[in-house]
């Protein structure tokens, strides 16, 4: 192998891939990115078996066609370091190396084994549907925080993402069984089949993290036995499916919430935020009293004080009081756009249901929260 290629895209498809190193693994080949020059093209893998991530940068080679694999976590830190704007590598003859240089830095790297890294799953001829890259991107950030964390339950489907895939839509989901999040998008081609696609929470939000990065204009996504992939630009992300049932999240949603309570969001955002500090710990609980034209939002703790808050409401509405975990509004409010929300309750122990204004980034989503029974 001996190569040459520009250091930024040397460095951003390193720290790309690097998303996927395998860590505190008992493989240790997952901890090494592989790379492969084809032609005037080098791309990069890594994985950690549930999530896989290549990367191709254009290069000048000079070799033939190879692949190698080196440690990821020592290419990450090198590539970050390198002096000059031209990245040379090559193979040293005989040795079981690689040199690295740029400028007037040499980095001579010990090889790891090609034959033990894993055969990654191939990229399907067709995609099932396309969509703009930031309309995933907004998806997955309105979405994805509010799945289970992994090492909280054994229930898997609650720690994925379900993609739910019809003709003219993409619905992202995302719940932990106290609360529920879902963005729906339009699609501007219909999708060549429908179904249901479970990822791991974590890997969606890695893959979030990623389109941020990129300036690709649209993702394409494909799917192969139980594998999602994900392609933008010269960037493909697989996700590894979750194969248990999720739960019939639409049955969950409220259709007809009789009291809408109207408010400018980041008021209703910070009063959150300020009753969180004296709510108890154990709950987190706010409680929100409406009456008349006013809400009051409250906590209490034994061993903090209280906090007392009102704020005006848009327009007049029914009586009621209801208690809901802050992080759980707070979560949703903070990554929303509109100027304006409603939250739509029926009474104190049903679920509340959270919906944006008009802001076009917002266009879709709905989330759904379970309150917390109190003898107010």
């Amino acid at each position: 192998m001996d190569f040459s290629c520009g250091r930024g895209e040397f460095l951003t498809g390193v720290k790309i891939v690097s998303r996927a190193l395998g860590r505190a693994t008992s493989m240790p080949i997952l901890a090494g990115v592989k790379l492969e020059t084809k032609k005037n093209q080098l791309t990069l893998y890594a994985t950690d078996l549930e999530r896989a991530i290549w990367c191709s940068v254009p290069i000048e080679n000079r070799g033939g066609d190879e692949a190698l694999v080196l440690n990821g976590e020592l290419l990450v830190k090198i590539a970050t370091t390198l002096p000059a704007d031209t990245v040379e590598l090559k193979t040293i003859p005989g040795t079981g190396k690689v040199e690295i240089t740029s400028g007037g830095a040499r980095f001579d790297l010990f090889r790891l084994s090609l034959e033990d890294y894993p055969e990654l799953p191939s990229l399907p001829d067709r995609p099932i549907c396309m969509l703009a890259k930031s309309q995933l991107e907004r998806s997955l950030e309105l979405v994805a925080y509010a799945a289970l964390p992994a090492r909280e339950t054994s229930r898997l489907s609650l720690t994925g993402v379900n993609m739910v895939l019809e003709r003219d839509t993409l619905k992202v989901v995302a719940t932990n069984g106290y609360r529920l999040a879902v963005k729906t998008e339009d699609l501007a081609q219909k999708a060549s089949r429908e179904g249901e696609f479970l990822v791991a929470a974590d890997s969606m939000r890695d893959l979030a993290g990623i389109l941020a990065q990129l300036d690709a204009e649209a993702v394409e996504i494909y799917q192969a036995e139980n594998y999602l992939f994900f392609k933008a630009g010269s960037v493909v992300f697989v996700g590894r499916l979750i194969e248990e049932a999720y739960p019939d999240f639409e049955k969950v949603i409220p259709k007809d919430n009789p009291i809408g309570i109207s408010l400018e969001r980041k008021r209703f955002l910070e009063a959150l935020q300020r009753a969180q500090i004296t709510a108890a710990e154990e709950s987190d609980a706010v409680i929100l009293s409406v009456e008349n034209s006013l809400l009051r939002v409250s906590s209490q703790a034994a061993e903090k004080g209280e906090t007392h808050e009102e704020i005006p409401l848009k327009k007049k509405t029914k009586p009621i009081k209801i208690s809901f975990r802050a992080e759980y509004l707070i979560d949703a409010l903070k990554r929303l756009e509109s100027d304006e929300v409603t939250l739509w309750l029926a009474d104190a122990e049903s679920a509340g249901l959270l919906e944006p204004g008009d802001s076009e980034a917002d266009h879709g989503f709905l989330y759904v929260c379970m309150p917390i029974r109190m003898d107010f």
